[in-house]
């Protein structure tokens, strides 16, 4: 009998078998003096000896709930608890059969303020009016886990392979540390570094804006915040990790993250370098910084780009060297002023090949374009954010945030280029030699006051932003660009100088007049402002005094345009307990100027517009486990100046861009619905979401190309463009003492709709993609996880009056993670990928295997651990994809990490001033 087939059918008979041994314990809580049965209302036993928790459920909305677990002679403790309800105990001995406690009552309790819980007496689970919270202990990780592993284990919360928290598929695009931001909101650092063994709670509330929390009103967004609670006795003391190693083939990983917590005051000192394609913060207690497998996230990128709080590392192929250092201050002073800054240094070298085959689209015909590239850059980045909360007063609170970061960058990019037509005749080849200096400024401030008056539900709030942008860009250009017919070639040797400033501003008022107790009038004045400034100067080789002194007017410019918008409005908020909303509707007043100066040719365009404009949300709760959300947004919005004024970009020897002054604004409708489930008694849930955008007179490319595929792009108006989404996701989990499997299924859709012309013949494009995935973990607590997953992603696109009627693709991307803690101190892991795309041209690779190895070693009281990595060890690594767009079909291939062996070591700091036991009673120490 094949290995295979007997493990399944062990597997079977194991799963009968415990089946057979499981036991129900059920009953149903009321309140005791209205005998009204209590929703979601915690239950779960605990073990008599160490306290431990060995189930969980909640009730439904029946008051009903039913505990599965082993048959156990174990003493036990059944715990019921619920939110100002004093809790229910009964000791529960030799569990051998089906146990119904009938009706259980539960009093109502006001406690003290000088009560103590101990840690232990906290359920595992609780469902407040607007925050879901997790006790921390009551979900387990491997030793060294960090707090992303946590999130994992907890019921309703997945990660997805990018990156992306959800839960009950609610994005989570906010993350905190005992209320606040922890080197930046997206909360990565926190959750990649952080180690689980400190946390106390996981709190889920809705995410809202600053003028949101401050008035007091619903969240408009139906993201989720997640808050991240420290242990009492680990808020004073000082922890981190110390992580150095060294691989083959030059590769080297080192990170350090400290912090030094004492109450309010908190202080972290992070910084990294590595040349592996990573930021370098991830502790990840497995493959630590090494990215694929598991660490494919938005900080990790094989192809050599990845980014941390809005900061971009590499360009997002190749190979990238990063170095960084960091520092996160957090403090309350005067008891009224809530501070958090941070400051970062970053610098990154990126080198990069790439292959690329196009196939362009033409509507008489196609033409091949076959081009080989190499890059290399530097770049170096300072990132400084702060923000204050003051509160005033009990009614009054003013919060500001300014940040300010400057980069400046140097960049080489040579590539050789050749377009055929379809007999494979040459019509042109390029090549060029381009080195460029960038010098970035941005400067932004954002600002809200709020305030609330006696009578309730009326108030007022006051926010704005700031934002001042500066680019400054030198280009030295070497290029030549051969045609086959009688077209003069265009050689070029100069110098551009670019210089970009922009400017934006923008003021809101809001004030709120009560109507009914859940009814509120809402006056609103938004005004914002936008100048934007181009200047390009270009300089020709001069070889007769050998500088780049000859002045080039024809590629050279100057641009200047200001939009002032003005938005009065009035709308509803509606603020009951289980719905919120709120509507805005109004003009939109734009005055829109702009002027060019172009071979010395003064252009002014100048343009009133009134345009309706609504935005509105509504949020709405179905019981305790079901919930609906949607949105809707009217707007319209003005052409940007380069592609209405007169000036033809020649900085692209292939192609001439002109602007089209008789361009209309592009009317845009936007919508979204959601509805999601989750039953944290079955912990199971789904969730449906949905919506598009439409654009009427979208402004599209319309391109002409000649027999030499020499292109002319200006811009036109078309009727319509349309992108759409459908998906949904399932997801379960089942937990029996120390074992627990998890599964998880979805299916999207997306269906676009684009029009575009190429030469002066309109076409359209209707594209659908299609992904189904599905995941499992199963997992023996302290013992072993292995987690398979499936994805495939089909896309297919039909064109309308064009050269070819479709064009299609499929990927198949399958992986299997497995982690083992056994025997005891000893950590393995393995990550094994397989990738196929197919319908890739001919000398690209179509598919590939992936697979990471590490082996870990805890010793010296499990204060370092020793590592051993190996990625790609099967060395088959590769980058190629194809993407289908209206006008081409392009098949690309990109420099990528390759097999290599890393050794590590890392170290382990804690020194905690925090409870101590002292003869069976806790006490603080300083």
């Amino acid at each position: 009998m094949p290995k295979s087939l007997l493990g399944l059918l062990l597997f079977l008979c194991s799963s009968i078998g415990f089946a057979q041994n499981t036991i129900s314990v059920k009953g149903k809580v009321i309140d005791k003096n209205s005998k009204i049965p209590l929703e979601s209302v915690t239950v779960y036993l605990t073990s008599k000896i160490d306290s431990t928790v060995v189930d969980y459920t909640i009730t439904n909305k029946m008051g009903y709930f039913d505990l599965k677990l082993k048959k156990s002679n174990k003493p036990l403790v059944l715990k019921i608890s619920y939110v100002s309800y004093s809790d229910f105990k009964e000791d529960v001995t030799n569990l051998n059969s089906d146990k119904d406690l009938g009706v259980i009552e539960m009093e109502e309790s006001i406690k003290s303020l000088d009560e103590v819980i101990i840690k232990s007496e906290i359920p595992p689970i609780r469902i407040k009016k607007d925050t879901l919270e997790f006790n921390a202990s009551s979900f387990k990780v491997g030793a060294d886990a960090n707090v992303e592993a946590l999130l994992k284990q907890l019921p309703g919360v997945e990660i997805t392979p990018e990156g992306k928290i959800t839960v009950n598929g609610k994005e989570v695009n906010n993350i905190l540390v005992n209320g606040k931001p922890f080197f930046g909101k997206d909360g990565k650092i926190a959750t990649q570094n952080l180690p689980a063994e400190i946390i106390d709670k996981v709190q889920v509330v809705d995410t809202k804006s600053k003028s949101e929390q401050l008035s007091g009103e619903g969240g408009s967004s139906e993201d989720k915040t997640i808050n991240l609670t420290i242990q009492e006795d680990k808020n004073k003391g000082l922890f981190g990790k110390v992580m150095v190693g060294q691989g083959s083939d030059k590769r080297y990983e080192s990170s350090l993250l400290v912090n030094y917590f004492k109450g309010e005051q908190k202080i972290s000192v992070l910084a990294s370098s590595n040349n592996i394609n990573s930021v370098g913060f991830s502790m990840n207690e497995i493959f630590d910084n090494m990215g694929g497998g598991r660490n494919s996230s938005m900080y990790y990128n094989d192809e050599g780009g990845f980014g941390i709080n809005g900061m971009q590392f590499g360009n997002g192929s190749g190979i990238t060297k990063s170095n960084m250092v960091g520092i996160n201050y957090q403090d309350k002073f005067l008891k009224k002023v809530d501070n958090s800054t941070s400051y970062y240094f970053s610098n990154a070298e990126n080198e990069n090949i790439n292959r690329t085959n196009r196939i362009n689209l033409l509507p008489t015909g196609t033409t091949f374009t076959n081009s080989n590239s190499s890059s290399r850059s530097s770049s170096d980045g300072h990132n400084f954010n702060t923000d204050f909360e003051i509160k005033i007063d009990s009614t009054a609170t003013i919060y500001i945030n300014p940040t300010f970061s400057k980069g400046k960058s140097t960049s080489r990019f040579s590539r050789n280029q050749r377009t055929t037509n379809e007999n494979f005749d040459e019509l042109n080849s390029s090549s060029s030699d381009d080195y460029s200096e960038n010098d970035n400024t941005n400067f932004k401030t954002e600002g809200s006051f709020s305030k609330q008056f006696k009578k309730k539900l009326r108030g007022m709030s006051i926010n704005f932003d700031t934002e001042i942008n500066k680019q400054d860009q030198f280009t030295n250009t070497n290029s030549a660009t051969l045609f086959a017919d009688a077209t003069p070639d265009d050689i070029r040797q100069q110098n551009r100088f670019e210089k970009n400033k922009e400017n934006k501003f923008r003021l809101e008022v809001r004030y709120g007049e009560p109507l009914t107790d859940s009814l509120r009038l809402s006056v609103t004045s938004e005004i914002s402002y936008n100048k934007i400034d181009q200047r390009t100067t270009t300089f020709d080789f001069d070889s007769g005094s050998n500088t780049y002194s000859d002045y080039n007017d024809l590629q050279s410019n100057s641009i200047l345009s200001r939009e002032l918008s003005y938005f009065p409005s009035t709308g509803i908020i509606l603020g009951k307990d289980k719905t919120n909303g709120r509507i805005n509707f109004g003009p939109q007043f734009v005055s829109y100027k702009t002027e060019s100066n172009y071979t010395g040719t003064l252009t002014n365009v100048n343009k009133n517009y009134i345009f309706p404009k609504i935005k509105g949300y509504i949020s709405h709760q179905i019981g305790k486990s079901k919930s609906i959300y949607a949105n809707y947004n009217y707007e319209v919005t003005v052409p940007r100046a380069s592609q209405i004024l007169p000036i033809e970009d020649l900085s692209n020897p292939l192609n001439t861009t002109l602007g089209n002054e008789n361009l209309d604004p592009t009317k845009r409708h936007n919508m979204y619905l959601g509805f999601n489930n989750y039953d944290y008694a079955s912990r199971s849930g789904y969730y449906i979401y949905s919506g598009f955008t439409a654009s009427k007179d979208a402004v599209v490319s319309s391109t002409v190309f000649d027999d030499n595929f020499k292109s002319t792009t200006t811009y036109e108006n078309v009727d319509h463009t349309i992108s759409s989404y459908f998906g949904g996701n399932w997801n379960k989990s089942f937990k029996k003492e120390k074992r627990k499997l998890s599964l998880s299924a979805g299916l999207s859709f997306n269906y676009n709709v684009n029009q575009g012309l190429t030469n002066a013949v309109l076409f359209e494009s209707k594209e659908l993609q299609i992904n189904p995935r599905v995941n499992l973990t199963w997992s023996i607590d302290e013992l072993i996880t292995i987690a398979p997953s499936y994805k495939y992603s089909f896309s297919k696109t039909n064109f309308d009056n064009y050269v070819i009627d479709k064009a299609d693709n499929f990927t198949h991307n399958a992986k299997i993670e497995i982690t083992s803690y056994f025997p005891k101190k000893l950590v393995i892991g393995n990550d094994f990928g397989y990738t196929y795309n197919s319908n890739i041209a001919g000398g690209f690779k179509k598919d590939f295997y992936l697979w990471n190895t590490s082996i870990g070693y805890n010793f010296f009281k499990d204060q370092l651990l020793a590592k051993v990595k190996v990625y790609d060890l099967l060395n088959q690594n590769q980058n190629t994809r194809r993407s289908i767009t209206p006008t081409a079909i392009i098949d690309s291939e990109n420099t990528v990490l390759q097999r290599y062996v890393m050794f590590s070591l890392t170290y382990k700091l804690e020194k905690f001033g925090g409870k101590k036991k002292k003869n069976n009673e806790m006490y603080f120490e300083d």
